[in-house]
């Protein structure tokens, strides 16, 4: 396993022998969810997933991948949270910093239906008037307002830009695989379909085609992104010891410190290309644990950009947070600071020093010096941003998310409080049968 993770640094908030109470009913709860038990246990399909995907899983990937990239400089990918963030998460972690300026051999992945502007979607349209493109659309039901909208939009362009029959040959649909409006209409269309789990919920549900298929279009290796989850996940099901499995360990002691009263969580990293990570993060737990009144409130931040902003505040200001840190150790290239001869910036004494080098020192000042502050950390640790890594955080933090939940003791499977914001826009838009 590449993965690390210590809370050494979060130790002087914490009672020993709390920590060890609390890891043992930790691990019953890991086997109750590795054993497909306890509240929402229908949506716990994606516990096996890693190991599940099949050969034939991704030579249909592959073929859809080949026969649309040939057509197409850009996909759009259509869906919102989980139908959407965690493909954006792996792509934006692995591509060029600067990928609308460089040309790759990839189609450039671009989103729509995560939100309701107009401009945003004029925006895209325009670009769409430009280049040839094909979609993906996903949502189990197909009537999710967003990427509905979205879609019905992105159509219509589509249409008229090729024709309805050419354009039914550039939409690909990830639904349910028996019903719904997306099914029916990609039934009716005859556009090709992939199929999301029943037993899979949004936010879990990056390591099936609803992940696999756009980050396969951006030209990453999924084959490697589902390797990296499924030894996670053989790592995990086999060291069922809270002294030997980091997942017990980071859920046991976020659920501790809560009990303290640190009721918000920053997730950071001094990577700035796992700022969508961050934001599936923020999903996948927000949603998971924010419910009966309960849960820690996921924030994020990328270092050393926020500390500009948020690191008086993280420094000095209410005790009410804890800190996460995914650090990266190696990255793929090399910069060094090179020498100038009037040093006007006094700069001379870091030369030939790497930036990576000064970032690492700067992640080690910054945790030292908000732990000196009385904000506990934790530290994730990958040796260098690449598809095998990313697929053992996704299952690190899914199954981490899943056993905090159990532990806060609400049903990290549901979310019933979305549904509030909805009712109330259908009502204030007069949509039929709504009261």
């Amino acid at each position: 396993m590449n993965m690390r993770f210590t809370y050494e640094d979060a130790a002087f908030a914490l009672n020993e022998n709390d920590v060890e109470a609390l890891g043992k009913v930790s691990e019953e709860v890991l086997r109750r969810v590795l054993a497909k038990e306890g509240r929402g246990s229908d949506f716990l399909g994606w516990v096996d997933l890693p190991g599940n995907v099949s050969d034939f899983d991704f030579g249909k990937i592959g073929k859809c991948v080949e026969h649309y990239s040939a057509k197409s400089d850009v996909v759009v990918v259509i869906g919102i949270g989980g139908s959407y963030l965690g493909a954006r998460a792996v792509i934006e972690a692995l591509q060029h910093a600067f990928a609308p300026y460089v040309k790759g051999k990839a189609p450039r992945v671009l989103y729509a239906g995560n939100n309701i502007s107009e401009d945003y979607l004029h925006d895209l349209l325009e670009v769409l008037d430009g280049c040839d493109y094909s979609m993906i659309v996903i949502s189990k039901s197909g009537t999710t307002t967003e990427p509905a909208l979205a879609f019905r939009v992105i159509k219509d362009h589509c249409e008229r830009k090729y024709g309805k029959e050419e354009a039914a040959g550039r939409i690909i649909a990830v639904t349910d695989g028996a019903r719904g409006a997306l099914k029916a209409m990609a039934d009716k269309e005859h556009y090709p379909t992939f199929v999301i789990p029943d037993d899979v919920g949004g936010r879990y549900s990056v390591l099936t085609p609803v992940g696999l298929l756009p980050i396969a279009f951006a030209g990453f290796d999924i084959r490697e992104l589902v390797r990296g989850a499924r030894d996670m996940q053989n790592f995990v099901t086999e060291n069922i010891s809270f002294d030997k499995n980091p997942v017990l360990r980071y859920a046991t002691v976020r659920n501790l410190l809560y009990k303290q009263g640190l009721k918000v969580e920053l997730m950071a990293s001094f990577e700035p290309q796992l700022f969508f990570f961050i934001e599936w993060y923020k999903q996948l737990f927000g949603e998971s644990e924010g419910k009966e009144n309960k849960g820690i409130f996921p924030a994020g931040a990328i270092f050393s950009t926020d500390l500009h902003s948020l690191g008086q505040y993280i420094q000095e200001g209410t005790r009410q947070l804890f800190e996460t840190v995914i650090a990266v150790d190696n990255c793929h290239h090399k910069v060094e600071i090179p020498y100038d001869g009037e040093d006007l910036d006094n700069l001379n004494y870091l030369q030939k020093r790497s930036i990576n080098e000064i970032n690492q020192i700067a992640r080690k000042g910054t945790c030292l010096a908000h732990v000196e502050g009385k904000v506990p950390n934790m530290r994730v640790t990958i040796p260098e941003i690449n598809e095998y890594n990313l697929g053992q955080l996704i299952y690190f933090f899914e199954i981490s998310c899943a056993v905090s939940g159990y532990l806060l003791d609400v049903n990290p499977f549901d979310q019933p409080g979305v549904e509030a914001y909805k009712k109330n826009m259908f009502k204030l838009l007069g949509k039929p049968g709504v009261e």
